[in-house]
């Protein structure tokens, strides 16, 4: 059915006011504005229509709320669906407008959180809004989870939630967020992109120690050579191609879309075809590990005794001990690693809910190709995965075959198409009466 014009509206006015509370989370141990006010907002709009909400606060004004929505057949387990109200930083000078100023130009919502993900936010707040104004209750009894945290990993938002309130979610099996749902062109054909899985993260910190002394004099005992090396031979290492099922299905979807057969000589090649969604899908071809930071010494003269480098690892499912095991080899025995990890997900492809996923896609697009797929960074599925829940990526935007849809993830001149909302608006409306 096509959205009502009362539940579009809500959703572009919600997106504009949610990115106006300034949520941005600096990452741990960094003080921010946090995520209450943005709660309370949202919370607001629940009981404006009957619905109350619990408030779980991590540490003061970091705060997750849940709240319930009674559907038609009880007998269900709940649906879990949630959508995070932290955002990246953003800097002002670097914006064509003010990143959160929730302003609307040219057929677009600009601002911090536009994509990631105060837009899907504020289109479940309209869709469970109208449905109640209407007396359409879903299928199925929905658990509304609206997060803090998933920016640094969900510490003090869902893996916090799922450690030590695992009461208020854990009757759910399945959930649904971000990343996924949106189309991507290829060969003029629309593709949507139903995320099943994500790469576990594996952040290394690794230290090399040695002997500290004057910079003028000869030392074979050099933390920051040693160091060096290690990284450099990291950086250098060619991780094998490694194609996990969720990617083999996509790539058989894009296949079929271009009408070539995608082989491992033409694969890059090909995927680039697709625009700036290359660079997430190329990503997920492999395990990676890049480089981000490197710290030693306090003075030019001198030798220090101690030098540290960051890297961000991502590894497929199933692929955690090899990854690490590998790093371990090249780096050798005089560099010491310390992973902080975060394991992958996996949820199954095929069931009743992807299937009411792309029946409600099809319905708004017929013609459209529907895949599953998998993510190169991390969500808050990470959080349920603790809890057994398995976890989905859908939120539905049919989206201009142009728009660097990837580059609005924590870039500048976030931005959603108003047109892309009300598709979304009008998709999970139907998805609810299917899930």
């Amino acid at each position: 059915m096509s959205p009502t014009t009362s539940a579009l509206d809500e959703a572009i006015g919600f997106t504009c006011d949610l990115i106006r509370i300034d949520t941005s989370n600096y990452g741990p141990g960094k003080d921010g504005p946090g995520e209450r006010v943005a709660a309370e907002y949202v919370a607001g709009k629940l009981d404006e229509v009957g619905i109350h909400a619990d408030f779980f606060e991590s540490q003061p004004r970091r705060t997750t709320l849940v709240a319930s929505w009674e559907g038609v057949d009880t007998t269900l387990p709940p649906l879990l669906i949630h959508g995070h109200l932290d955002v990246v930083p953003a800097m002002k000078d670097d914006w064509s407008i003010d990143p959160f100023a929730g302003a609307i130009e040219n057929g677009y919502v600009w601002g911090r959180g536009a994509i990631d993900m105060k837009n899907f936010d504020a289109i479940l707040l309209a869709v469970v809004r109208q449905r109640i104004r209407e007396g359409r209750p879903p299928r199925r009894n929905i658990r509304l989870v609206f997060t803090a945290d998933e920016e640094s990993g969900g510490p003090l938002g869902s893996v916090w939630m799922a450690r030590n309130h695992p009461d208020a979610i854990s009757d759910c099996t399945q959930a649904v967020g971000e990343v996924g749902g949106f189309s991507i062109t290829a060969n003029d054909k629309r593709i949507y992109l139903i995320q099943t899985a994500e790469k576990g993260i594996a952040w290394l910190d690794l230290i090399a120690e040695g002997t500290a002394g004057h910079g003028s004099m000869r030392n074979s005992d050099n933390p920051v050579s040693t160091l060096a090396r290690a990284v450099a031979d990291l950086s250098m290492y060619r991780w094998p191609v490694s194609i996990h099922p969720a990617q083999q299905a996509f790539l058989d979807t894009v296949s079929e879309a271009l009408e070539v057969e995608i082989t491992a000589d033409n694969v890059e090649e090909t995927l680039t075809r697709l625009g700036s969604i290359a660079r997430m899908v190329g990503a997920t071809m492999g395990n990676t590990l890049n480089p981000t930071m490197l710290d030693a010494g306090y003075k030019v003269n001198v030798i220090p005794g101690t030098a540290t480098a960051g890297l961000d690892g991502r590894f497929l499912p199933g692929q955690r001990d090899e990854f690490l095991a590998t790093v371990k080899s090249i780096i050798g025995d005089k560099v010491r690693m310390v992973a902080h990890e975060q394991p992958s997900a996996e949820a199954p492809w095929g069931t009743d809910l992807t299937d009411a996923m792309g029946q409600a896609v099809l319905e708004a697009d017929p013609g459209a190709l529907i895949t599953p797929y998998i993510l190169s960074a991390g969500t808050d599925a990470k959080g349920w995965g603790e809890l057994g829940i398995a976890s989905y990526g859908f939120v539905p935007l049919k989206l201009p075959a142009d728009l660097d849809f990837v580059g609005m993830f924590h870039g500048v001149d976030e931005r959603v198409p108003i047109e892309s909302l009300e598709f979304a608006v009008g998709v999970y409306d139907r998805f609810l009466d299917l899930a």
